[in-house]
């Protein structure tokens, strides 16, 4: 899902900005980006909410199930609630903080409100996906999710095209909230006939334990909300509107770096809460030490084409005046992501499947509040770069304070994960590097044939090197003999 999501957003991204103007998208990212902040009023509920929904159908137990479907209806219509009622007040902020251009003003105000709407309706939508995660309905749930992808890249086209208006952005976004939540909640109620949603199913003993498991789930998210969703708004106020695009294109590619690297946690989170139960202490510090390489690995791949030809891929993909402080913007980013996102990944999560979850969630949140002060502090002498630093040096400091935490917690010294995970696969890096440093430099790489044949050029001299050097007699992941494996079984 992750793939075709990020395949939506590169079609439609160019189209919105081009259709718009930049200041019309960048109005659009403001909006967003200031009313992200009614999903903290989920207070991490879903996530919880989906923990207890599985016991409960695990222990086939129908009327605790419905007691925590209705526990959670109730909490989430009040949610809603409140939504709508901050959302007027972050209006008076809106209005009086931001200097929105007049071309924009009318529309803008009505789009805030119903995008305000949709935050509202957003809540009550969470409830069937947590139902059929719970299920374990991981395919229907994704077909849901393609749909709503399909009639949000089908209702921007035509609606952008007719006219080029905020309302209508904030119509699209309404209409899926909306067909999601419809569709998912028939397929619900046709697949799990004894399921009901009733608010006379509350129950308090039910609403205590989702919020003592939901605390750090929402720290975390005010932690993530400050470090990678706030920039538009300091760009906003103190620049203007028309810079957001900027920073927005370069920030979403990392952002969606950061979904593939953080898709690990899947897998290393209930294993380390398995093995930590278990006592088998040296195995955990097996599976820590070979996720992060993983994870390092994936981040190097794509990390280093950023850094180097990511600005000439902005400058194609979305337009040429793009390329250089956008580009700018992306390289100090993911520059930090190299280290951060390998802790972000594995680290994080192990630390959480070991019920240690205190300092990491502490120190997501302080890294947030820090990027959000060094924003304000170097956005008006170094502009986009200022905001771009605001965010890298708190992820840097944030990752180094969860990676000296994780080893003394598995009771591992650093200058061995410094030794196993960073210095093979920097090393293994610096012919790729070289390569990419040709093709920009030496070629002078501009055009999408040339993007192409740079990032080919690089996989392939990537993974030679990695199966050759970076992963050669390694103690915990047999490359040599999984590939000697593959050619044998195609043979037969």
């Amino acid at each position: 899902m992750t793939i075709v999501t990020i395949a939506v957003t590169y079609f439609l991204m160019p189209f919105t900005l081009h259709t718009l103007g930049q200041e019309g998208y960048g109005t659009w990212n403001l909006i967003s980006s200031i009313l992200g902040y009614l999903g903290l009023l989920a207070l991490g509920v879903p996530m919880a909410s989906v923990r207890y929904f599985a016991e409960h159908v695990a222990e086939r137990d129908q009327r605790k199930l419905n007691a925590a479907i209705g526990s959670c209806t109730a909490l989430y219509l009040s949610m809603g609630a409140v939504a709508l009622v901050l959302g007027g007040g972050l209006f008076a902020f809106f209005d009086r903080a931001y200097d929105i251009p007049a071309a924009w003003r009318s529309e803008a105000h009505l789009a805030f409100f119903l995008v305000v709407l949709s935050g509202s309706v957003g809540f009550i939508a969470m409830l069937p996906e947590g139902i059929m995660a719970a299920h374990h309905d991981f395919t229907v749930r994704n077909l849901v999710v393609l749909g709503r992808l399909a009639l949000r890249l089908g209702l921007t086209l035509v609606l952008l095209t007719l006219r080029a208006s905020l309302v209508f952005l904030a119509l699209v976004q309404l209409a899926c909230f909306v067909f999601e939540f419809s569709v998912s909640w028939w397929i619900v109620r046709r697949r799990y006939p004894g399921i009901r949603m009733s608010v006379a199913d509350f129950d308090w003993k039910t609403v205590r334990r989702i919020f003592s498991f939901s605390l750090y789930v929402l720290l975390l998210s005010v932690g993530a909300r400050l470090s990678f969703e706030t920039d538009s708004l300091v760009i906003g106020a103190f620049m203007d509107v028309g810079q957001i695009p900027f920073y927005t294109v370069a920030n979403t590619l990392v952002l969606y770096l950061m979904e593939f690297v953080i898709a690990i946690a899947a897998v290393v989170m209930p294993m380390a809460t398995k093995l930590n139960t278990e006592g088998r202490a040296s195995e955990l510090r097996e599976i820590f030490l070979k996720w992060s390489k993983i994870a390092m690995s994936l981040t190097l791949l794509t990390g280093l084409f950023l850094i180097v030809l990511g600005p000439q891929f902005i400058g194609w993909w979305i337009d040429p005046s793009f390329e250089g402080p956008a580009g700018n913007v992306l390289q100090i980013l993911m520059v930090s992501a190299l280290f951060f996102l390998p802790i972000r990944g594995v680290a994080q999560p192990i630390l959480m499947g070991l019920g240690k979850p205190g300092l990491p969630t502490i120190a997501f949140l302080a890294a947030g509040i820090l990027n959000l002060g060094l924003s304000l502090l170097l956005v008006g002498p170094l502009g986009l770069a200022g905001v771009a630093l605001g965010t890298a040096i708190p992820n840097g400091l944030f990752a180094l304070a969860v990676l000296v935490f994780a080893c003394r917690e598995l009771k591992m010294p650093l200058t061995h994960y410094v030794r196993y995970v960073v210095l093979r696969a920097v090393l293994g890096a610096l012919p790729a590097l070289a390569l990419l440093l040709w093709f920009r430099m030496g070629l002078g790489v501009h055009s999408v044939s040339g993007l192409v044949a740079a990032g080919v050029a690089m996989m392939v001299l990537f993974g030679v090197t990695w199966i050759l050097f970076v992963y050669r007699n390694d103690p915990y992941l047999d490359l040599h003999g999984g590939l000697a494996r593959l050619r044998a079984g195609s043979r037969a």
